[in-house]
C-alpha cells in the first residue's frame, strides 16, 4: 500500500516555507516602495506584542558540498570576513530607519553557507553590533548553523556570550561512501566533539540534520547513522529528503549521477525505518522532516500551538514580522516577501547606493492571506478550518474536489468546515497543501520547478 502510494504522490511540489512560492511571485505589482510600506505596517502591529526574528545569510564556504542547495560562494581567503560583516550591519541599518522605535529581536539564526568560516571575534562583533541598537525580548531563540569540522569551542563560546542557546550541525550521513559523494568527509568524532561541546558552554538546544535519499545510500547506512545519532541524542533533528534540484544549482549538484540515487520506494522506506528508530528513542515528528525530544521547545510549541513556519523552517515561536539580511536572504512582512540580489558585489553596490538590496518580491493580495494560513495551518498542525468568513475564498469547493481522492487514499477526513490530515497522510502533507495552492493550480510549469514530494 505505501509502495503504491509513493509512486501515485511522488511529484515535484514545493515545500511551503511561503505561500505564494517564491516562482509564483508577481515581481510586476511588486515594488522596493511597496515592500518598505509592508513591513512598517507589521513592524507596527506586532514588534511590541511579539518583536521581530532577523535571519542572517553568511555564504561562505571553504569547499563545495554537492548535496548543498543554498546561495554560497568557495572561497579559503577570510579576508572576505570584514567587508561582509560591514555591508550586513549597513543593510540593518537601512531597516532600522523606516521604524520608529527599536526592534524587539525574538528570533536570530544564522545560517549559510558556513557561518563558522567567520572567526569567533568577527561574529561577536557582527551580533554585538546588531542588539546595539536593538532590544532583546524575553526568552529569546538565537540559533546557528555550525559545521561540525570547524565549529570551535571559541566559536560557541563568543556566540554564547551574546545570546545564543541553540546550534544545528548538519551530519548528513556518517557513512563514507555517501560523504564521498556528497565532498562532506566529517568522522563521527568531529560531530561528538562539537555536540559535546555545546553542551557543556551550556547550550540547551543541539540539533542535528540527517538527509535520506542522498547519492549512494541504502537503508543500513540511514540505520548507522540512526543508531549513532542515538549516542549523541541531539535535542532536535531535521530528518528530510535530499532535495535534488541540479537545473537550479548547477554543477554543486552535478557531483555524482542521477541513477547513484536512491528509486522513491527506497527514499520513502529509508525515511519510514529512520522514522521508527527516532521514535523508539523518545523523538516526536514536529510538523513535516523534523523531530525533538519532548524537553525541546520546539516540541513544546507543537504541543501548546504555537509551531510556526517560515523561510528559517519550523521555528518555536511565531513573529509577524521577519527580516532577511546579506545575500539572497528572503524577508517576510506577513503581507509581503522580498529577497536581497544573490551576488555579493552587487549587494555591495547596492548598499553603497544606500539602498535595501531587493532585487524581487511579491506583495499579498486578500486571497494569498486566506490561502497563506491554510497551508500554514496544515504545515504546523496537520488540519484547517474555514468555520470563520474569512478563511473561505472562492475557490475552495474546488480544492475539496481535488482533496477528495487523498481522503478514499486515508490521507485525510473533510469535514463540512475543516479538514483533518491522517498519521498516514503526514508524509503527504506537501500534495495536500498543492490542493489548496490556486496559482500552482490555475499555472501548472512547464519544467521542473521544485524537489519531489517523497
Amino acid at each position: 500500500m505505501l509502495k503504491s502510494l509513493v509512486n501515485k504522490y511522488n511529484i515535484a511540489g514545493p515545500r511551503y516555507t511561503s505561500y505564494p512560492t517564491v516562482p509564483y511571485w508577481n515581481n510586476e505589482t511588486f515594488s522596493l516602495k511597496k515592500w518598505k510600506s509592508s513591513l512598517i505596517q507589521s513592524f507596527n502591529e506586532s514588534n511590541s506584542k511579539e518583536g521581530i526574528s532577523l535571519y542572517i545569510h553568511l555564504p561562505f564556504c571553504e569547499s563545495l558540498c554537492t548535496f548543498c542547495g543554498c546561495n554560497k560562494r568557495i572561497t579559503k581567503q577570510h579576508n572576505v570576513e570584514s567587508p561582509y560583516i560591514n555591508a550586513v550591519l549597513k543593510e540593518w541599518q537601512l531597516y532600522l530607519e523606516l521604524f520608529n522605535e527599536k526592534p524587539v529581536i525574538k528570533e536570530l539564526h544564522l545560517g549559510g553557507g558556513t557561518p563558522t568560516f567567520f572567526s569567533p571575534e568577527n561574529l561577536k562583533h557582527l551580533i554585538t553590533e546588531i542588539l546595539r541598537k536593538s532590544e532583546v525580548a524575553i526568552n529569546p531563540e538565537f540559533s546557528f548553523e555550525g559545521h561540525p569540522n570547524n565549529t570551535t569551542r571559541e566559536h560557541l563560546q563568543a556566540l554564547y556570550d551574546v545570546g545564543f542557546r541553540r546550534v544545528s550541525y548538519g551530519v548528513q550521513d556518517y557513512n563514507e561512501t555517501v560523504q564521498k559523494a556528497i565532498h562532506r568527509i566529517q568522522p563521527f568524532e568531529n560531530v561528538k566533539k562539537a555536540t559535546e561541546l555545546a553542551r557543556e558552554i551550556g547550550y540547551t538546544s543541539v540539533g542535528h540534520d540527517i538527509i535520506f535519499g542522498l547519492p549512494f545510500q541504502t537503508l543500513k547506512h540511514v540505520e548507522e547513522t540512526i543508531l549513532k545519532t542515538k549516542e549523541l541524542l541531539p535535542d532536535r533533528l531535521a530528518f528530510y529528503s535530499y532535495a535534488h534540484v541540479p537545473w537550479i544549482k548547477g554543477n554543486g549538484q552535478r557531483g555524482f549521477n542521477d541513477n547513484d540515487l536512491p528509486s522513491p520506494e527506497e527514499k520513502r522506506n529509508q525515511y519510514e525505518l529512520g522514522k521508527k528508530l527516532l521514535a523508539e528513542v523518545g523523538y516526536e515528528e514536529i510538523g513535516m522532516d523534523h523531530f525533538a525530544l519532548t524537553s525541546d521547545s520546539l516540541y513544546k510549541s507543537m504541543d501548546n500551538g504555537n509551531l510556526h513556519r517560515n523561510f528559517m523552517g519550523y521555528t518555536a515561536s511565531k513573529t509577524q514580522a521577519m527580516i532577511g539580511l546579506g545575500v539572497s536572504s528572503i524577508s517576510d512582512s506577513w503581507y509581503g516577501f522580498a529577497q536581497n540580489v544573490k551576488g555579493i558585489e552587487s549587494y555591495y553596490n547596492l548598499l553603497e547606493e544606500n539602498i535595501i538590496p531587493v532585487f524581487r518580491g511579491h506583495i499579498l493580495n486578500s486571497e494569498d492571506l486566506i490561502i497563506r494560513k491554510h497551508i500554514l495551518n496544515l504545515m504546523c498542525r496537520f488540519e484547517t478550518s474555514w468555520t470563520m468568513d474569512t478563511l473561505y475564498f472562492k475557490e475552495l469547493p474546488d480544492v475539496l474536489i481535488r482533496l477528495k481522492e487523498m481522503e478514499i487514499d486515508g490521507l485525510l477526513n473533510i469535514f463540512n468546515n475543516k479538514i483533518e490530515v491522517s498519521k498516514k497522510g503526514q508524509p503527504f502533507v506537501r500534495n495536500i497543501c498543492m490542493a489548496f495552492d490556486v496559482l500552482l493550480q490555475r499555472k501548472q510549469p512547464n519544467t521542473q520547478l521544485f524537489s519531489m514530494t517523497v
